[in-house]
């Protein structure tokens, strides 16, 4: 099939790659470059990277917002994965068999921008991924098919997304396979059973150690690699890696250090019992083994974390 494929982060790379082995992909829709690091030096999309070692043509509007140039590609489908903009409803009325989407949840749970990082933070243990058609709303419709796909409890934000990106491309071809041989079938979503995963923000990683020790976990969990969790020790920002629930020690108030295990890390006091914290990164170091922090940190059991 002729395909418009729209969508930016790493997450979308699988995808494309899939397409390009069997379809034609006559061109790419991604967003602008951005600046980043302390060179603020302009950094490529990942999708447009790979659009042009496979000589496609790639757009990048501010806004997407001038569609002259999508209709003169005559597509039979436009192919959307975290693109990263909402697309208005004559755009996606222009191919021919519609708009296709990628999602990474088990729709209708966690419609919206996050769905990965909060079906972690929920503390759920499955997810997966839904190819359906866009209409107007958010996320809202129809299902061609579902993947699904066990969150382990080493999971994290990272681990998963690499999963569900691969199982994504997979689940795309096969409901393209459906829409060629006109299979395809269409269920409604069930607005009832919705629930909304909006965006993280760095405030977020800010743990309260007054919550029970599962529910800290998770969180880490949910904002590994970005934006991460954190505390305060005298003022200095930490960033937490990993950490796992301890039952080494009980007495103590929440965000309390109650105890230091050699050649591991540190423990702090949680509501109901408390967590070992392993890996960390300090405000001018990189990420490293909490026992190796600790060699050039002072961290005193009975100090309060904020």
């Amino acid at each position: 099939m002729k395909i418009v494929f729209m969508g930016t982060p790493e997450f979308s790379v699988k995808t494309l790659e899939a397409l390009i082995e069997k379809h034609q992909i006559l061109a790419v829709v991604t967003q602008p470059d951005k600046q980043k690091g302390r060179g603020k030096k302009f950094v490529s999309p990942p999708v447009k990277d790979l659009a042009l070692n496979h000589n496609i043509p790639v757009f990048q509007p501010e806004k997407l917002r001038n569609t002259d140039f999508l209709k003169d590609f005559d597509a039979d489908l436009f192919v959307v994965v975290a693109y990263g903009q909402i697309l208005s409803e004559e755009i996606l009325n222009i191919p021919k068999l519609g708009c296709i989407n990628v999602h990474a949840s088990i729709l209708p749970k966690y419609r919206g921008a996050a769905p990965i990082q909060w079906a972690i933070i929920n503390g759920e243990t499955q997810t997966g991924v839904t190819i359906m058609y866009m209409d107007k709303g958010l996320d809202t419709g129809d299902m061609i098919l579902k993947k699904y796909c066990d969150i382990l409890p080493g999971d994290n934000n990272e681990t998963l997304h690499n999963k569900l990106s691969i199982l994504g491309a997979d689940a795309l071809l096969e409901a393209l396979g459906q829409i060629e041989n006109n299979t395809a079938t269409r269920e409604k979503q069930d607005g009832s059973e919705s629930t909304y995963a909006k965006i993280i923000k760095k405030e977020m990683g800010h743990l309260d150690f007054n919550k029970k020790s599962q529910e800290i976990i998770n969180l880490i969990r949910g904002l590994m690699p970005w934006p991460s969790a954190y505390f305060f020790y005298d003022g200095e920002m930490i960033k937490v890696w990993e950490a796992e629930i301890s039952d080494a020690y009980q007495n103590g108030q929440p965000g309390e250090i109650i105890g230091i295990i050699k050649n591991k890390g540190f423990v702090i006091k949680t509501l109901d019992s408390a967590i070992l914290v392993t890996e960390v990164q300090g405000a001018a170091s990189k990420r490293m083994k909490a026992s190796d922090f600790l060699r050039g940190h002072e961290i005193k059991i009975g100090k309060i974390l904020q």
